[in-house]
């Protein structure tokens, strides 16, 4: 139980499913998020450690070896395709169980850590 909710004695818990499971409402919100399958892709940030997510404009991803530009915002960058991760749908989005995603790497777990967090669900 979450430790601002009280246990009375007698009483049936209180249900959980509210800190374990996204609600129809969060889930549309995340549905808007705009993606496209093939371009958008994590890189990492050498500032704080961790990803930022990102538009590939050129670049194999499926050639380890071959140099890949991704746009952030206004600004590119240049990765090898060994360093640039994929992103999930946006059906995947603060999902319960991680073995669920399309993409396993280590960006797109921190960031369903990060938005579970973020939205109370862990």
């Amino acid at each position: 139980m979450p430790g601002h909710i009280k246990l009375v004695k007698g009483q049936a818990d209180p249900d959980p499913t509210e800190f374990l499971l996204p609600s129809i409402e969060t889930k549309r919100a995340d549905q808007q998020k705009p993606y496209d399958s093939k371009k958008s892709v994590w890189i990492s940030n050498p500032k704080d450690g961790g990803y930022r997510e990102g538009i590939l404009e050129s670049g194999d991803l499926e050639d380890p070896a071959s140099k890949c530009v991704v746009a952030v915002g206004h600004e590119k960058f240049t990765h090898k395709a060994a360093e640039v991760g994929r992103v999930n749908p946006p059906k995947f989005e603060k999902c319960e169980d991680m073995v669920n995603l399309t993409f396993l790497n280590d960006a797109s777990v921190f960031w369903n850590l990060k938005t579970r967090y973020q939205a109370k669900m862990i």
